[in-house]
């Protein structure tokens, strides 16, 4: 009984699987840097991408300059220039190549996720996004309808002004990774959600996540928002967060799974539990599978290793003695101990002929639908405010607080949506809902809100 009930191969199921998985994984540039990381790693049910240096090269180009007539480009290309930001970078390198001397920048500010300001021959200059210009008021409509017209192409539209006139636009594109497109496939032909993150404008966002096949786009979200996106997102389930950036390293940290790209900043790398050497989107891919794959193995070490316990511990007692008159010979029982410990290696080792890059294996499951984030309904898909004849319809505008991006848009949205009779326009830029309705009470709205997780501040109407 004391030889038979070593527990070698209980000892061995879990360890060996796990250093053959590892080395297996740095030979393909997949770096775990923890066991519990490669055991969880499998276990994620939503994948959420950061776009640029992951989905995309990172390395943005110029492809469209437009300044208003008669306004030469230099005005539009100076006021990057003590930037370090990569879309100013490439408007930099852009102005370099074509041979345009830089206009003199003073008190230069950079405003995150915005834009920038400084100053360039004494007049104020303004340079970013179109919520940065509505929100001085310096957007007109034809170039807002231009900006959009470059957004849908998958282009980023960055807007000048100087003084308290628009200069122009300069559109700067960054190109989609050859391997993105079928490593979300991937992915997703292993039942995992995709969620794609930027902080691009929702039509850009959308252009390229359409060319990916993301199941779900969340953009227009500052530096500091990602981390509470993935939060929302860890509330279903366990998530794994793909970047490569500075601003990644709050959201690789705060995921169950934090991957970082290799060829990345040094604080997204620290920050991770698991890092692709070779900056492929597939080898994220390739990380589920291995892991998936070596939890299987471990499962199957441990029946062998309990199999031969629960079968020689008895037969060694003399259990099966007086009804069949069987005995275990000790040398027998310590080659069983040896067998089993041998099984369970030999086991292990076959993850080394584990190809974590073919998808034979993947179970074939379309992911669930997002609780947090539903599918956006067309715009006649709306419900109008039902009133019977004899009410009147009802117009209240709620305050919002704790509104971050079009992730929490979408969230508020379908809680006042789920009061009967609601109809619901939720702006992020105001941090207001608009609701219609025939018998709207302060309370339930506030209510509706709070559970949602988010602070009302007034009600108006």
């Amino acid at each position: 009984m004391l030889v038979i009930s070593c527990p070698c191969a209980l000892g061995l199921a879990t360890p060996v699987a796990i250093m053959v998985a590892s080395g297996l994984g740095a030979k393909k540039g997949i770096l775990f840097k923890t066991a519990a990381a490669l055991e969880t790693t499998g276990r994620v049910g939503t994948v959420v991408l950061d776009k640029t240096g992951t989905i995309t090269e990172g390395k943005p180009q110029v492809t469209d300059v437009s300044p208003v007539q008669g306004l030469r480009p230099e005005a539009l290309l100076s006021l990057e220039t003590p930037s370090e930001h990569p879309l100013a970078k490439a408007v930099t390198e852009y102005a370099a190549q074509k041979g345009v001397k830089p206009m003199e920048v003073q008190n230069f500010r950079a405003l995150p996720g915005h834009g920038v300001q400084a100053e360039i021959n004494s007049l104020p200059a303004l340079g970013g996004s179109m919520a940065l210009m509505r929100g001085r008021g310096l957007l007109t409509p034809e170039w807002e309808q231009r900006g959009a017209q470059l957004a849908e192409q998958g282009k980023t539209p960055l807007y000048f002004a100087m003084g308290d006139e628009l200069c122009g636009i300069v559109a700067v594109a960054d190109v989609v990774k050859a391997d993105s497109a079928a490593a979300v496939a991937e992915m997703q032909g292993m039942g995992l959600r995709v969620v794609m993150l930027t902080g691009d404008n929702q039509r850009t966002a959308n252009a390229i996540g359409a060319q990916v096949g993301a199941d779900e786009v969340i953009a227009d979200v500052l530096p500091a928002d990602k981390e509470a996106v993935v939060r929302r997102y860890a509330a279903e389930g366990l998530v794994a967060m793909v970047g490569d950036g500075i601003n990644d390293a709050p959201a690789l940290t705060r995921a169950d799974v934090g991957i970082a790209i290799g060829a990345g900043a040094d604080v997204a790398i620290d920050a991770a539990d698991v890092v692709l050497m070779k900056g492929s989107l597939r080898d994220a891919a390739a990380a589920i599978r291995l892991s998936r794959q070596t939890v299987r193995n471990i499962h199957e070490n441990l029946f062998w290793a309990f199999f031969y316990n629960c079968v020689g511990i008895p037969l060694a007692a003399g259990v099966w003695y007086l009804p069949f008159g069987l005995l275990l010979n000790p040398m027998f029982g310590a080659a069983a101990m040896s067998l089993s410990s041998f099984c369970v290696v030999t086991n292990a080792l076959r993850l080394n002929l584990f190809d974590p890059y073919s998808p034979k294996h993947d179970a074939r499951r379309k992911p669930k639908p997002s609780k947090a984030l539903p599918a956006e309904k067309p715009v006649e898909d709306t419900p109008e405010p039902q009133t019977t004849e004899g009410e009147t319809t009802m117009n209240k505008t709620i305050h919002i607080e704790g509104m971050m991006c079009q992730h929490c848009v979408a969230h508020v949205k379908t809680a006042l949506e789920a009061i009967a009779g609601t109809a619901v326009e939720v702006d992020l830029e105001s941090g207001t809902a608009k609701v219609s309705g025939a018998s709207l009470e302060d309370a339930a709205l506030t209510k509706a809100v709070t559970d949602a997780g988010y602070k009302v501040t007034g009600i108006e109407g």
